[in-house]
């Protein structure tokens, strides 16, 4: 008895231990005179049902709407039992993406690529080696390189003209056809492999890829902790990168680099530009390099972690912005009619070639994108860490060092005060007239400053030429499975739709 006695009474302290740190984590901002958001849950904070019931995007829009309804520039909450900062004045937005980006540089997310080699990509890393990296990799995305890759693109699109034709007059899932295209676009043009998944849906790259995006109750509860206790996640060899998963793209980028570099292979392709970098410390056409200590610019796994990174942010993103254009288009016939006419006018002024300057170039194909970014951007927010004490302009309130300070993008878009009617679909508001009349800083799908996607042309190429591609030759309508409104699947990081996309489509 006196055994049980013990236990129940370690139990009874443990359990106090853990309340009473909750209890503290969650009275961060109201301890230092921040308005906060009221009522938090002791073990989810302001995120109760995140990943099981509702997406983020949901719970980041009522904080939104509560701090607007209050008056609130900013307001702190708990993002499972940690602090964040919301930022909703679109002013203090520019300040911290830009202004005072030398305190905002980093993201806070957790990365470690001594354990966890995929984690030290350009995404995650932070300081000084993300900036050695940003300035190595900024020009593999010049327009100059996306004219390079555009070539390959068109031939994946034809592979995807080719599929559609072969699935025509009934109703089709788009989710999971444009997945498959973009991923194929991705490895194509990354790793310079023909994935086929357009043709094998049981790819392991489809199947990896999406591992990622996976909302996983257990990843994001260490993903916490290890932003949140950065100094003994590290010590501890944390990994936020499951094993198989990194087995997979380590394993595939080492045997291809050892094949190129054994046949000197040369590709139009991400990962031809990184083999440049990685042996020389810059691109062929420079005269200088940014090299490490070791001589070279870029390690094999500093190398595999940024072709990951492209990888899986390529692949997603890319296709739910597709999949949701062509919801909207479906559902918005008389926009999907004269964007169609648009697209074939331009190609008959060229000739009738499709060409890179064709596909970016024309104007109401980039107002229907934008605006379906602005409805759905891929990542509802943006993330930045403090590097010291921050006082906000204007204010006594301190931001101390080491704590989130989060841009509620998805909160932003759906703001009536920029965009009246949020949740109509109107490409017109991205003519040039209404964009000069809108604040900057109020369509941030790509985030802002110095940390924005450097990724930004290749998506947006990516985009265009397969929508170019199904418009020319097919009209899309609703299905009887077709949902009057969206509703984002909770289990997945980006915002994506629950069941998918099915619409009708009919060749022209």
């Amino acid at each position: 008895m006196a055994l049980v006695g013990v236990i129940l009474l370690g139990v009874v302290l443990l359990l106090t231990v853990a309340y009473l740190f909750l209890r503290e984590r969650h009275s961060f901002w109201r301890r230092r005179g921040f308005p906060c958001k009221p009522n938090p849950s002791l073990l989810f904070g302001q995120m109760e049902g995140n990943g099981s019931t509702k997406h983020a995007a949901y719970v980041t829009q009522e904080i939104y709407n509560y701090a607007k309804e209050q008056g609130e520039r900013y307001v702190g909450y708990s993002f499972f039992f940690m602090p964040i900062l919301m930022v909703c004045d679109i002013e203090l937005v520019k300040t911290i993406l830009v202004k005072d980006f030398t305190v905002f540089h980093d993201r806070g997310i957790y990365s470690n690529s001594r354990v966890d080699p995929l984690s030290g990509n350009l995404f995650a890393l932070e300081g000084h080696e993300w900036r050695e990296m940003r300035q190595k990799l900024t020009p593999t995305f010049s327009s100059g390189r996306m004219k390079q890759m555009f070539g390959t693109m068109l031939q994946v699109a034809e592979e995807l003209h080719k599929h559609m034709l072969a699935n025509i007059d009934r109703e089709i899932e788009m989710k999971d056809v444009l997945a498959r295209f973009t991923t194929d676009v991705i490895g194509t043009c990354a790793f310079g492999i023909e994935c086929n998944t357009l043709d094998n849906p049981d790819s392991e790259f489809l199947k990896y890829g999406k591992r990622v995006f996976e909302h996983r109750l257990v990843a994001m509860l260490k993903m916490t902790f290890a932003m949140l206790f950065k100094g003994t996640a590290t010590k501890l060899g944390v990994k936020v990168t499951d094993d198989d998963l990194e087995q997979f793209f380590l394993n595939l980028v080492h045997e291809t680099v050892e094949y190129r570099e054994r046949n000197d292979v040369q590709r139009n392709d991400f990962l031809n530009l990184l083999l440049q970098i990685k042996n020389k410390g810059c691109l062929a056409e420079q005269d200088g390099g940014h090299t490490g200590p070791s001589g070279v610019g870029m390690t094999m796994n500093e190398l595999a972690a940024q072709v990951f990174i492209f990888f899986v942010a390529g692949f997603e993103t890319s296709s739910t912005v597709m999949n949701f254009c062509l919801y909207e288009l479906a559902k918005n016939p008389d926009v999907q009619e004269r964007l169609r006419e648009e697209i074939n006018r331009a190609i008959e002024t060229n000739d009738g070639k499709l060409t890179y300057e064709v596909v970016m170039d024309q104007e109401y194909l980039g107002q229907v994108v934008n605006e379906t970014l602005r409805k759905y951007p891929p990542l509802e927010t943006t993330l930045r860490m403090t590097a010291q004490d921050y006082t906000i302009p204007g204010t006594d309130h301190v931001i101390p060092r080491n704590v989130g300070v989060q841009v509620p993008v998805f909160g932003i878009h759906r703001d009536p005060e920029h965009y009246p009617d949020p949740e109509r679909f109107d490409p017109g508001r991205f003519s040039a007239d209404e964009c000069q009349k809108r604040p900057a800083y109020t369509f941030l799908p790509f985030g802002e400053g110095p940390r924005m996607c450097i990724g930004m042309r290749f998506g947006m190429m990516q985009v265009k030429v397969g929508l170019v591609t199904l418009l020319r030759s097919f009209r899309f309508f609703p299905s009887a499975q077709t949902p009057e409104r969206i509703v984002f699947d909770p289990k997945s990081f980006i915002l994506s739709p629950i069941g998918g996309n099915y619409l009708t489509v009919e060749k022209l």
